[in-house]
């Protein structure tokens, strides 16, 4: 049985992750890339579908026991998991080298204190555990085969098979190391090479040490801000500069509901943000991968400018349904690929030339055709900014006029019209300065609602939505408008749980709601760190740090969130690890840092 989402830790090589659940079992894990069929999936179905366990040896009518104590080694993306047992201590270390060859996920025992017997359960089923494969010896390796995939254990470990598992049984004690390794390679090539784990080890010790030395924040929350990057960085794919938005589908919104989404493709929205926190934190190589791999999706096409592409730029990202899996707590549908893929998301543009814009203040080296690319979407927003679309959350009911939008439309305009400014692109600034002018009308007349002293949701609605924090930080009106104070207020008398955290918008129980779906989902954790960073904007600068320390509660003991908190049953859910998630708690964070809202 899966364990609770925030359960899992994640390892990763910058081309697809891991999650380790705290009794050592790994449930979820697609090879080669992060958007690849899983070779476990456990995570989604029973253990039929696939996992591998290492840990201390326990009896068969018993759970396997969690881990006494866990943690990164340092600044790293390397799980070190302690088991305190009867018979003494063992230690099991987890990591993915970055990869100049065959993906692999090294796990090496080490003994630690006592005489401690281990087991090694590993059931690989391809195809999100539909497949089973052909396991069979080859020389000293076992090699499991299933069409175009072919997956190679090594260990020095004696194995067996039983019941299309393959186990291992030892023993180890103080000062034994004992690796076990998975490798991916196509099933047509010759073998992969035999693993070197402790070379590897030091190696991936080495790359993320080197990595993280080059993050320019160290104010109070570094120790969080660095896990988020860490985080970041694992979700980006190496070889293209495309960022997933997290690892894992259709982990619920709504435990038990239908809520259940496959993200594991990159959002032009949360790849741009991510490059914002990544720029302001001294990552510019990552900042320029990401524009490269933008340039190279949108192509001469930017009209047809998709919400969400490929993580090497692919278009098609077909939804289906797969009625194997019964979903994780059986939370069906289990989707892959996604339909709203090809949605109109009129704020996109907004965000992808902020991030543009962001990434020429920084002083990335230019690119003319970014700054060409950046016209040719104003000029597409010039004739389509007033249609109506299905807004950020990607609902899936009728298109409305939402504010978000329009206001990320604007940006999208002024920041165009700042680039001009700058001497580096030529247009028509006067045209576009009324274009601005126009929508900033538009949006102030027909998306604010006097009565309540509020801006809604969409054009002519009384509901209201989370993303209009955003207002005043993408100086659409300055903080201290009263309209900005009064929307703010009343996001939390409306959107607020108990607990203080933010819900994206109200939601309609057994009902479709405006997203077009039936049930509810938990507070969004970006909105709640929007709220902090708004209240921190009106002054209101301790009310915004306790409420970002609290968010900072929510994480999991080895600092990683999911999309959303769910405060009925106080626990996380959406997939995980999120960037939408981790993304704001960096910038929160600098804020506040800048600011001095913080204790001790």
């Amino acid at each position: 049985m899966a364990g609770r989402i925030e359960d899992y830790a994640l390892i990763g090589d910058m081309q697809t992750a891991a999650l380790v659940c705290r009794d050592g079992t790994v449930d979820w894990l697609c090879l080669p890339r992060f958007d690849s069929h899983a070779i476990f999936a456990g995570l989604l179905g029973t253990e039929e579908h696939g996992f591998w366990r290492l840990g201390p040896a326990y009896p068969d009518d018993a759970e396997p026991p969690a881990a006494t104590r866990r943690g990164y080694r340092g600044d790293s993306l390397i799980l070190e998991s302690e088991w305190d047992t009867p018979r003494g201590t063992v230690r099991v270390t987890d990591f993915m080298p970055p990869r100049d060859g065959a993906p692999q996920v090294i796990r090496i025992v080490e003994g630690v204190t006592g005489r401690v017997p281990m087991r090694s359960t590993l059931r690989m089923r391809f195809s999100y555990g539909r497949i089973v494969p052909w396991v069979h010896r080859h020389e000293s390796r076992t090699v499991a085969v299933a069409g175009p995939d072919s997956v190679w254990f090594d260990t020095p470990a004696d194995t067996y098979g039983e019941s299309l598992t393959t186990y291992a049984d030892f023993t180890v004690a103080p000062g034994d190391r004992i690796a076990f390794t998975i490798s991916w390679q196509p099933s047509h090539k010759e073998p992969p090479p035999l693993p070197e784990p402790e070379q590897s080890l030091e190696a991936t010790e080495d790359f993320w040490r080197e990595w993280v030395g080059h993050c320019t924040y160290h104010g109070p929350y570094r120790e969080a801000v660095v896990r988020s990057l860490i985080t970041l960085k694992a979700l980006t794919y190496a070889p293209t500069g495309g960022i997933v938005a997290a690892p894992t589908t259709s982990l619920p919104e709504d435990i038990g509901g239908v809520r259940n989404w496959d993200y594991r493709y990159t959002w032009l929205r949360d790849a741009a943000i991510t490059l914002s926190s990544l720029l302001r934190t001294g990552y510019r190589e990552e900042a320029r991968a990401w524009r490269e791999w933008l340039l190279r999706a949108v192509a001469g096409d930017p009209e047809n400018l998709q919400i969400m592409y490929g993580i090497a730029g692919e278009r098609e990202l077909g939804e289906a349904e797969l009625d194997w899996l019964p979903g994780y707590e059986n939370s069906a549908p289990v989707r892959v690929g996604n339909g709203a893929a090809h949605q109109l998301q009129l704020d996109v543009y907004g965000e992808v030339t902020e991030a543009l814009h962001l990434a020429h203040m920084t002083g990335l080296a230019r690119n003319d055709y970014a700054s060409l690319l950046q016209l040719k979407l104003i000029r597409y927003l010039e004739k389509h900014w007033q249609e109506p679309d299905e807004g950020i959350w990607e609902v899936r009911g009728p298109r409305r006029h939402f504010v978000h939008s329009k206001v990320m439309a604007w940006v999208a305009v002024d920041r165009t019209i700042k680039l001009m400014e700058s001497g580096d692109v030529d247009g028509p600034l006067e045209r576009f300065k009324e274009l601005r002018e126009e929508i900033h009308r538009d949006v102030c007349e027909k998306g604010y609602d006097k009565e309540r002293n509020t801006f809604t949701q969409s054009y002519g609605s009384r509901e209201l939505d989370a993303s209009l924090l955003l207002i005043p930080q993408m100086g659409f009106l300055p903080p201290d408008d009263k309209r900005v104070i009064g929307t703010i207020e009343a996001i939390q008398r409306e959107l607020s749980t108990t607990d203080g955290f933010i819900l994206r918008y109200p939601t309609d129980g057994d009902h479709a709601g405006v997203d077009g779906l039936p049930g509810d989902e938990g507070a969004f954790l970006a909105c709640s760190f929007w709220m902090a960073d708004d209240l921190a904007m009106i002054g209101r600068v301790d009310e915004a740090r306790k409420l970002f320390e609290k968010l900072l509660s929510l994480r999991n003991d080895l600092g990683l969130l999911a999309e959303e908190w769910d405060p009925r049953l106080q626990r996380q859910v959406g997939n995980f690890p999120q960037a939408f998630s981790h993304v704001p708690l960096i910038d929160t964070a600098l804020r506040l840092t800048a600011s001095g809202a913080y204790g001790g």
